[in-house]
């Protein structure tokens, strides 16, 4: 096997009948990944200029949803020149950057939506000391920390994976996901350890204690008034159905992504890019119908643009 190949190219065989829809599957995902930058962009911009949208929850809100953009255009530029080419191949140093990337904004995902359960928690249960606790400084680090977090996590399954020898040339998937272990000639036990880490550290924990403090959310609520009740309903709701909604899709990359290659090709695309399809547009949606004072700002700026269009 040359090693040159070996090193710096990876064939991306997870396309199905690529020559019959390569037109639709372009204009398709274009279409889709436009809408994913403009409704995600559309939310930011909403809260950005909003002062009464600048409370901790809104900001992490906005952060979620930069995150998604992000986390799409990881995968979208490349998958979209993969269906225009010829052969769809990358090198191993970007294939790696890729599952990086994606990996590491994923387990931000969870972060973030950790540090919206406790925001809420805390609103909710402990309303008069909200002020003093989810201060301008503490948003800061809860920020900084649910990127740098899964950031130097990931970095260490990539290094490792750089390190190791490859004796196959074809990942099963349209992008860089934990397929690429499966490329390695052994697996590497630390690699497989580190990887129960991270699962655990940024998967499992997030969501153990986002339930905990839904629960004692829902405890707490039950024993109160009416409009306790209800603030608990409108901002809590939107967080998990975003939970709920990324958790299935993780839980199909940790499962299936390894899987051996008798698992439908077909099936196998379809789920893969639910991934990066779906979610991303499932978040805006949500956060922009659920969320009263972000859909009464989405309301007045598309009366707005009526406006002006009518007028033009």
């Amino acid at each position: 096997m040359d090693d040159d190949l070996n090193v710096t190219h990876i064939k991306l065989g997870g396309f199905v009948e690529m020559d019959k829809y390569r037109y639709l599957y372009f204009l398709t995902l274009f279409a889709v990944y436009i809408l994913i930058i403009c409704s995600n962009s559309t939310i930011v911009f909403l809260i950005c200029i909003h002062k009464n949208l600048h409370g901790p929850m809104y900001v992490f809100i906005a952060a979620l949803l930069l995150n998604c953009v992000l986390y799409s255009t990881v995968v979208y530029p490349k998958l979209l020149t993969d269906f225009l080419s010829k052969e769809q191949i990358i090198s191993y140093p970007a294939c790696l950057f890729q599952f990086f990337a994606f990996y590491s904004l994923g387990g931000s995902e969870f972060l973030l939506l950790s540090a919206m359960a406790y925001d809420r928690y805390v609103s909710i249960c402990k309303p008069l000391q909200y002020p003093t606790i989810m201060t301008k400084n503490a948003v800061t680090a809860f920020l900084v920390l649910c990127w740098i977090v899964p950031a130097s996590h990931v970095a260490v399954q990539t290094i490792l994976s750089a390190k190791a020898k490859l004796c196959d040339l074809n990942l099963n998937s349209v992008f860089c996901n934990n397929a690429i272990y499966r490329l390695q000639c052994v697996e590497s036990r630390i690699i497989r350890i580190f990887g129960v880490v991270c699962l655990l550290d940024l998967v499992i924990l997030p969501l153990l204690f986002i339930v905990f403090t839904y629960v004692r959310i829902l405890v707490i609520s039950y024993r109160s008034c009416k409009e306790v009740r209800k603030k608990a309903a409108e901002t809590c709701l939107p967080h998990l159905l975003v939970l709920i909604s990324f958790s299935f899709l993780t839980v199909y990359d940790v499962s299936v992504a390894r899987v051996d290659t008798d698992f439908p090709k077909t099936a196998r695309l379809i789920m893969t890019l639910q991934i990066v399809l779906y979610h991303p547009l499932f978040n805006p949606f949500i956060y922009g119908l659920k969320m009263k004072e972000i859909f009464q700002r989405l309301k007045i700026l598309l009366c707005k643009a009526q406006t002006i269009k009518t007028d033009i």
